[in-house]
């Protein structure tokens, strides 16, 4: 049985795992360097983007899940793509990124919270339709060689995947549609 690990350092951890068991996957919550051992696949969730930077450095996890990226899968949701990315417009330097994908971010794209929205959405090759949440949502402003972009909101990079690592700005995780969790599953093998 393929065991995801959500990284469990803040954020939407519960609805990740309640996702994954829905999908009859076992997932495990990821705190610590060893917990990355046991797993075959990571989800980095959404979050507060420099909450969680600073938490992937305490614990000592950031140089393991860039070694870990190189092998196994890893997606990336709102926070979790700007966390993956590789740069990020306007930082305030308290965000470092793991640069496992090559993309510019530019964090709150869209807005404020009051800015949040739904959409649905069409993923290139992937599904012809999703509902997605985006809740002060990061965009990609550039992608680098290498990089498939795979969906859009009002001419904005949404989603994207290189190699292994696929980013989204949205949450699958907050609607009841598993297709994009499912296609990350798949990429795991």
């Amino acid at each position: 049985m393929k065991t995801v690990g959500v990284l469990a350092l803040q954020g939407a951890i519960a609805e990740h795992l309640q996702m994954l068991e829905q999908l009859q996957v076992k997932g495990v919550p990821v705190k610590h360097v060893d917990d990355l051992a046991n797993i075959d696949g990571l989800i980095i969730p959404g979050g507060e983007s420099t909450a969680i930077s600073r938490l992937i450095q305490q614990h000592g996890l950031y140089e393991k899940i860039q070694q870990f990226a190189k092998q196994y899968p890893v997606m990336g949701t709102c926070a979790g793509l700007i966390l993956c990315g590789k740069n990020i417009v306007n930082s305030d330097g308290k965000v470092m990124p793991l640069g496992l994908i090559d993309i510019t971010v530019e964090r709150n794209g869209f807005g404020r919270q009051v800015d949040s929205f739904e959409a649905v959405l069409s993923v290139k090759g992937i599904v012809e339709t999703i509902p997605a949440v985006f809740i002060r949502a990061p965009f990609i402003q550039a992608v680098g060689e290498g990089v498939k972009v795979l969906a859009t909101v009002e001419d904005k990079i949404v989603m994207a995947e290189q190699g292994n690592i696929l980013v989204m700005a949205f949450h699958p995780e907050l609607t009841k549609d598993t297709q994009i969790v499912e296609y990350f599953i798949r990429k795991i093998g």
